[in-house]
């Protein structure tokens, strides 16, 4: 359990000790400190500066634009004058030698800027959405694919990443849900950690291929009212402490060297200026050394959230809570040199800050080399390369859920069947990558029809259609689109949300496919055609219609640069699919916020039909219609053998928990075996079920294996009436199963008290 002193142990021990010993503790660095008596307060508060880069890269300007009137020559200026401590999503390495040499050799105290980017899932070579790369349950998979980003992102000049996001999202109406590992705390925990080790590397920070890594958003973004982005949270401290604080102790665990303070108001109190948060909670009690940064604009913000006056009492707010470093608003250069002039912010304060924005440069070897990670020669060789692009369409394979396969329609067989791809998502280079991809490109990734066709023994057999657009009809294209079904063996129905419709600003009210796919689907599926449908999404969706009733569905999310082989592969059966859902797909939009590990109220509805007077709602179950941690394979799976020897766990002791997984089909497979808990009866009550261990299992076809998980008592623990982790002795339940509502194998068991 990465909580509270562990976690802060574990952090203390990574690759990064020297970034993360603490700003404070770095008083005897002589260099640190020759510098800061050298600076004037505004050379001060430019270090605490980070803006969007005039001269942008890819995509930047439409997700992050620059400030009005921001030219590349004027930024030029503010590096000259030490107006700037870094910029983020510029150009490559021309714009970082530009900018770095104007730094060294123009600028007074030749302090070196940092160059920050969002790279959430990829650089040139773009990964499965991180949503999409928890539904493979492996966190192997996700240090692989963060460490082949940052060796791209690093080669483009690129010293720091804001990633990995590591916010628990219970409502997926909610877009930015995409962007982490879904519902679950403990998927979320293992995750967050496996994509620090990643991006930051095994060889130190000064590696030219090290990022540093930023959690984010600090802290409960993902429990925004209503699902709608940037909206208020309000939850109790206990829940913070439960589910939304442990992704980032396992990120601070890991040893990650910065961590973004959230855009939401936590119980009436901006994140940006929660002093609670940011010193009491990350400083005190973690004991968190390394560097705080805005959001975009955040501290600005504070103003139309009504917490500050005006431009002036925000800057002292956020500063004074905790944020070292203002993005984008040049809140900090503007109005700390006045504020630290009155008196209203501390130089102790001042310097802290600037202290740990020249640590976290000195720990990626900034002033040691401040061209380290600019080079043109690596910016080119480094990128794209054809391990990067087997590693993309591997992980793309791994993400891929099978929701259903009635009558076994998959794998399908690569001769002898017509195939028709139907829809918006058949054909074409668009809407591939995902959202929020600042550097990646749909032109360069391959799509489905492409990867089918490469597939199949006579591509000829292979037919196109788009049938519909994402959100309206195309003239005759509902009439193309059957024609088409008509001609073929089997369809492949390629519906879903286009890439706008998650990420930040993309709320949902309504989380189904677009009505104008739905009358598509719904025509195609009168012709009588087995269909498969190959959902594209960045988020749960409520399914219905046809195709719900469609016999297979594949979940293939936003899989980025090799898209079309890795679904290709999956319905073709050159591997069988083996991920698992990190979110619950609900039966209706209202359903949300919904997740697994909720409470069962004093009236639950007991299995079987609704009975009146319980917690239920009229129309749909209270429950999943594919619940988190469900995936088929190819393989027919069974659980049985369930032991726990004396079914009692001592204190200071272990429990063994066995069970037998068999594959009674013809095809290998590969499951993830998943433990689930219940505390029966507790002083704070508890969800229905937890995750508390998964492993990924491989069987050949008639194989059978035996798991073993090993439970001890900080497995049982939650925070208790004190806001304390506790454990309480007592009775559990306790499920070996493939999803959280399948039974599986369950029995009980006992933590007797010492």
């Amino acid at each position: 359990m990465l909580l509270g002193a562990g976690a802060v142990t574990a952090w203390a021990a990574s690759p990064a000790r020297a970034l993360l010993a603490g700003a404070d503790a770095m008083a005897g660095s002589p260099m640190i400190e020759s510098l800061l008596g050298s600076m004037t307060v505004a050379e001060k508060a430019g270090q605490l500066t980070l803006n969007a880069a005039a001269w942008a890269g890819g995509a930047a300007n439409a997700l992050n634009p620059t400030k009005a009137g921001a030219t590349f020559d004027a930024q030029l200026g503010e590096v000259r004058a030490g107006q700037l401590g870094g910029v983020f999503n510029g150009h490559g390495t021309d714009m970082a030698q530009r900018m770095q040499t104007a730094a060294m050799r123009e600028a007074r105290l030749k302090i070196p800027l940092i160059f920050a980017a969002d790279v959430i899932h990829g650089f040139r070579t773009v990964f499965p959405v991180p949503l999409a790369e928890a539904g493979s349950f492996d966190p192997d998979l996700a240090e692989q694919t963060a460490r082949a980003a940052a060796v791209e992102a690093s080669a483009a000049g690129i010293d720091w990443t804001f990633a990995p996001m590591v916010d628990i999202a219970h409502d997926q109406r909610w877009g930015r849900a995409v962007e982490g590992a879904g519902e679950d705390v403990l998927l979320g925990r293992v995750m967050a950690a496996a994509r620090v080790r990643g991006f930051q590397g095994t060889k130190g920070l000064t590696a030219n291929d090290a990022v540093m890594a930023c959690a984010k958003h600090f802290a409960a973004y993902g429990a925004a009212e209503a699902g709608l982005d940037y909206n208020s949270v309000d939850v109790s401290e206990r829940t913070l402490r439960d589910v939304y604080f442990p992704p980032f102790q396992a990120a601070f665990g890991a040893g990650v060297g910065s961590t973004m303070a959230s855009f939401n108001e936590i119980s009436g109190v901006p994140a940006t200026a929660n002093p609670w948060l940011l010193d009491t909670v990350l400083r005190k009690e973690w004991g968190f050394g390394g560097l705080v940064v805005s959001d975009y604009t955040a501290d600005e913000e504070l103003i139309a959230h009504g917490f500050a006056a005006d431009a002036r009492e925000a800057t002292r707010l956020a500063f004074m809570a905790g944020v070292d470093m203002s993005m984008q608003s040049n809140f900090y250069r503007d109005h700390l040199p006045a504020l630290v002039a009155s008196g209203a912010v501390p130089m102790a304060r001042l310097d802290q800050a600037v202290r740990r924005v020249l640590l976290a440069k000195q720990a990626l070897g900034l002033f040691d080399d401040p061209f380290r990670r600019i080079d043109p020669k690596r910016e080119r060789t480094r990128v794209r390369t054809k391990p990067h692009l087997a590693l993309a369409r591997d992980a793309g394979r791994r993400s891929i859920v099978l929701l259903k396969n009635d009558g076994d329609l998959l794998p399908l067989p690569r001769s002898g069947k017509r195939i028709a791809l139907i829809g918006p998502f058949a054909q074409g280079q668009r809407e591939l990558i995902g959202p929020w991809n600042v550097y990646g490109s749909d032109k360069e990734a391959v799509d489905l029809l492409t990867g089918v066709r490469a597939l199949v023994a006579d591509p000829a057999s292979v037919t196109a259609t788009d049938g519909s657009g994402i959100d309206a009809p195309l003239p005759g294209g509902i009439e193309a689109a059957v024609a088409a079904a008509n001609g073929a063996d089997i369809v492949i129905l390629a519906v879903g949300e286009a890439q706008n419709m998650s990420g930040e600003a993309q709320s949902r009210a309504d989380i189904v496919v677009p009505a104008a796919q739905m009358a598509l689907a719904a025509a195609v599926a009168a012709t009588g055609k087995p269909i498969v449908v190959a959902l594209r999404n960045g988020r749960a969706l409520a399914l219905s219609g046809a195709v719900l009733d469609a016999p297979a569905i594949l979940v293939t999310w936003f899989l980025g640069s090799q898209s079309g082989p890795a679904i290709a592969d999956i319905l073709f059966g050159i591997v069988a699919p083996s991920a698992r859902l990190p979110v619950s797909f609900p039966y209706a939009t209202g359903q949300e916020p919904y997740h697994y590990a909720h409470k069962s109220t004093g009236r639950p509805n007991p299995e079987g039909p609704r009975v009146d007077y319980k917690a239920h709602y009229r129309e749909v179950p209270n429950a999943a219609r594919f619940a988190f941690g469900h995936g088929l394979t190819y393989g027919k799976i069974g659980y049985s053998g369930l032991q726990l020897g004396d079914g009692k766990l001592a204190w200071d002791g272990t429990l063994d928990v066995r069970a037998t997984i068999t594959n009674s089909g013809t095809r290998a497979a590969e499951e993830v075996v998943q433990l689930y808990i219940h505390d029966v009866a507790a002083s704070i009550t508890r969800p229905v079920r937890e995750l508390k261990a998964f492993r990924r299992v491989r069987l050949a076809a008639g194989a059978r294996q035996e798991v073993v998980f090993t439970l001890k008592r900080s497995d049982l623990q939650f925070v208790g009436l004190d806001l304390k982790p506790t454990v309480e002795p007592g009775q559990f339940r306790l499920w070996v199963a493939p999803s959280a509502q399948a039974e599986g194998v369950s029995a009980s068991f006992e933590l007797v008290a010492a």
